[in-house]
Order: structure tokens, then C-alpha cells, then sequence
């Protein structure tokens, strides 16, 4: 029971202002005009990744040093970490606010550190069990239809994926094992077949696989990439040593024989043309990629640009190839011309403007063109709409045949596995609802991620000005080990060689947890009215409003923007 103080004369009365007593007696919380309330913000690297990964709450679990948490939350978002940590452009490190101070954290590198942690210990989820009413058919096995059926099953569907090449994969088959070993990828697909999902190789839509044959299923999924590459459109490119980058990397990943000369010349700018270049250099060739355009509008990876100059390839920025050049009927030369850049092109970027007389000509024995792929579209034969190349599909990747869904590069052109795995989850998460007769309008636009797993948070992306940067110092970025480049182009060994976990680490403790709380303690320190205390079981905090003034200090102090004020008028409505 409380008892209440008394002042019976002046002398009674403490010299200073404070309490000699409980607070508890008096309920201030009447004072306030704003009330302060915990809500986590988006974090930019989150907002920004193409997988629709989790990345602070992974990082704070990797601080915590409970890795198998972290990977938990991160493969139920993305069953690839292992290829993604690899291969992924991390548009999330673009965005990272810890790039004004010390570097952005390198978001790549502890995915991969925690897919590899999982292959080393043999963790795997659960098999669910099917139970669920309906059965998906999924065409293709790259990334986003591996997505989409991944999540499917993870709901309690049985799916049924369908592809044309002899192993599932897709794509990612074709990344070079010096950026992505073969192993990687394919443990990471076993670990799906696992799970109950049915994956039937050499079954071509067109040829032994028909829409008719899919009648018996509920929903279909179409995933068929872009397979089809784009010609040079110059003449002589039907000479003998002109092989498109997907052939020639298709070729490398069979083990064939693979004889490109001394000297290859790779005409594109994209991650296949420096896969391609870089491929070709290990092969022993000297390599010069030829660009359009300038460095700045280069669309691969920039560390992949960077590793390829490193390791002796050159090249050749605003240079377009105008014809091939053959010598008994052998690639001999390639004709080229400068160019400058003009007025944007409907890309964006600057279109590139042949200077007139600059012609002239380089000795190649090989000819790369890489030029980026476009999707055979005759494969769905009128089944659903399409446009620019494309089949077109609406927030909930639903084609204009309502029992059809579509994603991945067929439908985006995104062109990463990232962005694949996100584009296969968003269908399926529609899928889920469409078997379930309920609205698929409450999905994000295609511009924004979707979540399988979702946590009370603002959409509002918290930036740099939002931190309280009293509390954060600036941290040097981890560096990443790479085999230095003479040993790189000696074979198609991994060049770069991750964390070790102390790495790993420190790496996740520089994390600011934009947006979100991290159990700081800081709100409950400065809080002058003891009005903040701990949740019951410890993991978040909550505030006692008959108490609280509304000073607002403990939102202001927040280091990382997870609490807000707000008026308290709306409260009380």
C-alpha cells in the first residue's frame, strides 16, 4: 500500500525539489499533449533488396552470435543465400546508411557467411506437411520459379516444377565457378527437393510439355526466364569464332572443349559480358570487352568490373562493333567505331552516337557478343497477354489469364537472381491467397518487396538525418579475401573467399538497426519519469502513460529512429 506524504509546517519539507517518497502516488500522465510510441521504421537495405530479406533483424541475431536464427529468418525469405551472397549486385549496400560513416556493412558477405554456416552444419527447415487443398504447376526451375514453389510448400501446397534443361537451375547454372561454385547452388536446390517439392527435368513447354497437359492443377506459375540472345545485327556475324555469352558460359558449365584463340573480344557491358570476359581470360586468351558507352553507365557488378581489370582485361569504352570480319571463314578482325554519348535513350541512359571517321579495326580469333537475352515468348503461345517482349502481369504477378501467373525475368527483365527469388515469393504469396478465394488487391506494387514472414514496422524509410549519431562512430568495412589476381587467372577456382566468422561478426556489430529496436536501453535511461520499463519477457519495451509527460527525450535520443512522438489528441478519439 502506498502511503502518502504529508507537510505539516516548512521545516517538513525537503530543501531542494525532489521525491521523498514513491512517484507512484502521483499519475502526471494527465500532463501530456504527446505521447511517445514505439514503432519500427524500414530500414533502407531492407526497403531496397530485391529478395524481400529481413537484413536487421539477421544482423541482430548474428550480433547475438545465434547464427542458426539469423539463417532461419534469412532462408525463409530467400531458400539461395548461398548463391545470392555470391552472385547478388546487394542494391542494399547502395542504400546502407553506415556508407556515411565508415562504409556501408557488407550485407553480401554475411549472407553468404551464414548460407555457408548452414551447408558446414547441415541445417535444413522442417518438411511441412501437405495439406493444404490445391496443386500448383510451375514452369521453369530458375530462381523465381524455385522461389515460387519453395514458399508454396512451405504453406502446405504440393507443387509440381517443370523445366527444359536437363538439371533445375536455371541461370544460375551458368554463373562461372570462380564467382559461384557448382556445389553452391546445387545443395541449396537439393535442400528444396527435400522439402517435398517435385522437380521433372527435360520437359519443354512446346515440345513433351503442353498448356492441356496442366488442366488437373489449381494455379500455374510461369517462370521461363530469357533465353533467347540478342544478335549483334552486323554483318558477318555468322562467321565461324562469334559465340553469344550464354552459349559460351552453357558450354563451360558442360565441360566441353572450348577453343577461343589468343585474342577474344566480348562486346557488351553487363554481368555476362564480364562473366564471359573473365571466363575467357582464365582459358589463357588476352581479353578486350568493347562498351557503347562509358564506364558510368556499365551495367555489371562493379566489383566484377574492377576484378576483370585487375586481372588483365581491358576495356574499351565508347566502342561499337560495325562488322566481323572473317579469313576463310574464320573470325579475323572486328571493325569497330567510336562513339559519344547524346540525348538519353528510353533506358535511361545516354544514347550512344557513332562518330563519323573513327572508324578501325582489331585482330580477334573470337567474338563474344553479350548483349543481354530476350524471352521466347512462343513458348506461351497466346495463353497470356505480353508487351515489349514481356508477358504482363499486375501487382500480384497475375497474367491476363486469371488462373496464370507469370514472374521472374519473363515478366520483369530484372535480370538477377535476387530479383527472381522476390518476383517467385510476391506469386507466390498471391497463389496462396488466390486458392483461398481471398483479395489479392493488399499486395505492394511491383516497385516494393513482399515479406513471407511479417513484423509490425512503418513503411517509412528511416535515412541518415533520422539517426542520432551521438551514439555511432565511424567504422572502418570489413575487407572481403580474394586470391590475388595471378592465382585467379590461373583456373576457375572461387575467387573470393568470404568471412571468417570473428570477421563476420564485427562486421554485424557496426550495423546501426535503422529503424528498429535493438534493446538498447537507452529510452529506459533517460527516461526522467521511469515511465519505460521492459516487456515481461524481455525482448522489447513498453511505456506506463499514466506516468509519461510527453517530454519526448526518450525519442529523441533513440539512436536509431524506432520511436516516434505523436499527438496525444488522436489517442483520445
Amino acid at each position: 500500500m502506498i502511503k502518502e506524504i504529508v507537510f505539516r509546517t516548512e521545516a517538513d519539507m525537503p530543501p531542494l525539489p525532489m521525491s521523498i517518497g514513491t512517484t507512484l502516488v502521483n499519475k502526471t500522465g494527465s500532463w501530456r499533449y504527446i505521447r511517445p510510441v514505439y514503432g519500427n521504421g524500414t530500414a533502407p537495405c531492407n526497403y531496397s533488396c530485391p529478395a524481400g530479406e529481413d537484413i536487421v533483424v539477421q544482423l541482430d541475431l548474428m550480433r547475438q552470435g545465434k547464427h542458426r536464427q539469423a539463417w532461419e529468418i534469412l532462408v525463409r525469405e530467400n531458400p539461395f543465400p548461398g548463391v545470392c551472397g555470391r552472385v547478388c549486385p546487394h542494391p542494399c549496400e547502395r542504400e546502407c546508411n553506415r556508407a556515411e560513416l565508415g562504409g556501408a556493412i557488407a550485407i553480401h558477405a554475411q549472407e553468404r557467411f551464414l548460407a555457408d554456416r548452414a551447408a558446414e552444419q547441415g541445417w535444413l527447415l522442417p518438411r511441412p506437411e501437405l495439406s493444404r487443398d490445391g496443386k500448383v504447376a510451375i514452369i521453369g526451375a530458375g530462381p523465381a520459379g524455385l522461389s515460387c514453389a519453395y514458399q508454396l510448400t512451405l504453406r502446405g501446397y504440393r507443387t509440381v516444377v517443370f523445366d527444359a534443361g536437363e538439371a533445375p537451375g536455371g541461370m544460375m547454372r551458368l554463373i562461372p565457378e570462380y564467382r559461384l561454385p557448382t556445389n553452391v547452388a546445387e545443395e541449396e536446390i537439393d535442400a528444396l527437393a527435400q522439402l517435398g517439392i517435385e522437380i521433372r527435368t527435360s520437359m519443354r513447354l512446346g515440345e513433351n510439355l503442353a498448356f492441356s497437359d496442366l488442366d488437373g492443377y489449381d494455379a500455374i506459375f510461369i517462370a521461363i526466364g530469357q533465353s533467347l540472345s540478342r544478335d549483334l545485327g552486323v554483318p558477318g556475324e555468322d562467321a565461324n569464332g562469334v559465340i553469344h555469352g550464354i552459349h559460351f558460359l552453357e558450354k563451360l558449365y558442360r565441360g566441353d572443349e572450348v577453343d577461343v584463340g589468343p585474342r577474344v573480344a566480348v562486346i557488351g557491358g553487363g554481368n555476362t559480358a564480364v562473366d564471359a570476359a573473365r571466363s575467357a581470360r582464365r582459358l589463357g586468351s588476352e581479353v578486350t570487352i568493347l562498351y557503347r558507352r562509358t564506364r558510368q553507365e556499365m551495367p555489371a557488378i562493379d566489383e566484377e568490373i574492377i576484378e576483370a581489370l585487375e586481372e588483365g582485361i581491358v576495356i574499351e569504352y565508347l566502342t561499337l562493333p560495325v562488322a566481323v570480319l572473317a579469313r576463310n571463314g574464320r573470325v579475323s578482325e572486328l571493325r569497330c567505331i567510336r562513339t559519344t554519348l547524346g540525348e538519353p535513350d528510353e533506358s535511361g541512359r545516354k544514347r550512344p552516337v557513332p562518330v563519323v571517321g573513327s572508324e578501325y579495326k582489331i585482330d580477334v580469333d573470337t567474338v563474344i557478343p553479350a548483349l543481354g537475352q530476350n524471352a521466347d515468348l512462343d513458348l506461351v503461345g497466346g495463353k497470356v497477354g505480353t508487351e515489349r517482349g514481356r508477358i504482363v502481369i499486375d501487382r500480384a504477378g497475375r497474367t491476363t489469364a486469371g488462373v496464370v501467373f507469370a514472374g521472374g525475368d519473363v515478366a520483369t527483365g530484372t535480370g538477377t537472381v535476387a530479383a527472381a527469388v522476390g518476383s517467385g515469393k510476391r506469386a507466390a504469396v498471391a497463389i496462396d491467397l488466390y486458392l483461398q478465394g481471398k483479395s489479392l488487391e493488399g499486395l505492394p506494387p511491383l516497385s516494393e518487396t513482399v515479406h513471407a514472414l511479417q513484423r509490425d514496422r512503418d513503411c517509412t524509410v528511416v535515412s541518415f538525418s533520422d539517426l542520432n549519431l551521438d551514439y555511432f562512430e565511424a567504422e572502418e568495412r570489413s575487407k572481403e579475401q580474394h586470391l590475388a589476381p595471378e592465382e585467379r587467372v590461373a583456373s576457375f577456382r572461387e575467387t573470393n573467399l568470404g568471412y571468417a566468422e570473428e570477421t563476420a561478426l564485427r562486421e554485424a556489430e557496426r550495423c546501426f538497426s535503422c529503424g528498429t529496436c535493438n534493446r538498447c536501453d537507452t529510452c529506459l535511461i533517460f527516461c526522467p519519469d521511469v515511465a519505460i520499463r521492459r516487456s515481461g519477457d524481455g525482448t522489447y519495451y513498453e511505456v506506463d502513460y499514466d506516468y509519461c509527460k510527453g517530454c519526448g527525450i526518450c525519442a529523441e535520443e533513440c539512436p536509431r529512429h524506432a520511436i516516434r512522438v505523436e499527438e496525444e489528441a488522436q489517442w483520445k478519439k
